[in-house]
């Protein structure tokens, strides 16, 4: 049993100036070094060992904070202080914690970007003994595409808490009341008809991310940007960034096509909306369809959801390529600076467990649908499982293995991975400056060309052509 596997997407070749990168990104945000997410949800216990945790504020970490004190602290007795950040808050304060060898955290959450390159730097701890070692973990049930990207030749860098691709969540009983009938694999023109037939002043047509960040509206648009044949940058012929490719057909079409459908038919506030956001307007009964995680289906068909049994699922839609899902796994990770690793991993082997998800499911108001997917095969196994989950389990595999990972536009990029982001160091502050050039354009703040021409010259600074 070995979890030691090279990179499905390829590896990150991670150079001294590399590293500076990821640096520097982090010394340039613009948040301070504490830490002003919710925190302190389980560190009351009584324990006579305790461990920071940072974990981004979705649901479902916030379901296992409520869940930690009576199921894992009172077991063994370590105290759990959970900080719950904002995705990029998130990534801002672990980079910088992680990188700067802080010590503020002994377990961050990090994702398939940053785990590879952060455990290549050594701001992480190797996972693979404590993985190898712990028969109540169970690594080899952990789903081989997640596990992969988690890993590099040198190392398991984190392990995964819910793992997902994305697709198109629609509300069938608005399509069916308009007598529309969703393709099984849709078009984004097909997708932007329906968007526009069933908007009204009630209900807009769709919901997508227009939120600054790489991980927000980075996420989601780079998706349409490689289905449309598009690229942040061309790849040279050592691996390494080319010629940035931001006001190239594929990504000015990409992006005057997803503003203008904001525009047309999308959500409001939806400069400032990302995954949260869009998931209240659509149990809400606010918007008609959803592109998004597949990780939201859970939290749609939960026990305790407005909308439960109201809904269809669709794969990603496509312009140019045969597929576009993206395929992500948010993930515990132990910096290298923690002083209690071996307390830290007794965590994670708990919080990643097919333990855990049996106590979610047990015990969480949602019920089973509402317990981390994408993670375990056991997951996709058990009867409880499938039949919560059966509007969406088959169909989030399905896009979790079609995820386009090796070649995900429309002309190869050797050396420059990833679906929904670019991976490598300098994606991270690239992609969160020109996002904000491309939300600014969203709410009306600027043209789409004015953006695109900013984006190009930042992403342009970064190029080694």
């Amino acid at each position: 049993m070995t979890v030691h596997r090279k990179r499905h997407v390829g590896a990150v070749a991670l150079t001294a100036p590399v590293v500076l990168a990821l640096g520097l990104a982090a010394c340039g945000s613009d948040d301070a070094g504490g830490t002003d997410g919710a925190t302190g949800a389980a560190g009351d216990g009584g324990g006579d060992r305790s461990i920071s945790v940072a974990v981004v504020g979705n649901p479902q970490m916030e379901d296992i904070a409520s869940l930690t004190p009576e199921y894992f602290t009172a077991e063994t007795g370590i105290d759990v202080e959970f900080t719950i950040l904002e995705e990029q808050q998130l990534r801002e304060i672990t980079t910088r914690d992680v990188g700067a060898g802080g010590g503020q955290f002994d377990v961050v959450m990090t994702g398939l970007y940053e785990a590879p390159q952060f455990g290549e730097n050594g701001w992480l701890l190797d996972l693979t003994e404590y993985a190898e070692n712990d028969e109540a973990y169970d690594v080899d049930d952990i789903i081989p595409a997640v596990r992969t990207g988690l890993s590099t030749e040198n190392g398991y860098w984190a392990s995964p808490f819910y793992a997902e691709s994305s697709f198109l969540m629609y509300r069938q009983d608005v399509l069916d009341e308009a007598g529309i009938t969703m393709p099984d694999q849709p078009t984004w023109d097909e997708v932007a008809e329906i968007a526009r037939t069933v908007d009204s002043d009630e209900m807009a047509g769709i919901c997508l991310r227009g939120k600054p960040g790489w991980g927000d509206l980075g996420a989601s648009l780079t998706t349409v940007v490689n289905t449309f044949g598009g690229t942040w940058w061309a790849a040279n012929e050592d691996g390494s960034i080319g010629e940035a490719k931001i006001t190239d057909p594929g990504f000015t079409e990409a992006l005057n096509f997803y503003v203008d459908l904001i525009q047309d038919a999308g959500q409001d506030d939806a400069a400032n909306s990302s995954f949260n956001e869009c998931l209240n307007q659509y149990q809400q009964g606010s918007v008609a369809m959803w592109y998004d995680a597949t990780v939201a289906a859970g939290l749609l068909e939960a026990d305790d959801s407005p909308v439960k049994g109201q809904n269809g699922y669709a794969v990603a839609p496509v312009k140019e390529t045969d597929a576009s899902g993206w395929l992500w796994a948010w993930s515990l990770a132990i910096p290298a600076t923690s002083s209690d690793p071996d307390t830290a991993w007794e965590f994670i082997s708990w919080a990643t467990s097919a333990e855990y998800i049996e106590t979610a499911g047990e015990n969480l108001p949602g019920g089973w649908a509402a317990v981390p997917p994408g993670t375990r095969t056991s997951t996709y196994e058990n009867p409880s499982y499938q039949e919560a989950a059966a509007a969406f389990a088959d169909k989030t595999l399905e896009a979790m293995e079609a995820a386009p990972i090796d070649d995900p536009g429309t002309e190869p990029r050797p050396g420059l991975p990833g679906v929904q982001f670019v991976g490598v160091p300098e994606f991270q502050d690239v992609g969160t400056r020109c996002t904000q050039e491309f939300s600014a354009a969203i709410s009306g703040g600027q043209s789409v060309d004015a953006a695109l021409e900013s984006c190009q010259q930042i992403a342009s600074s970064v190029s080694t052509r």
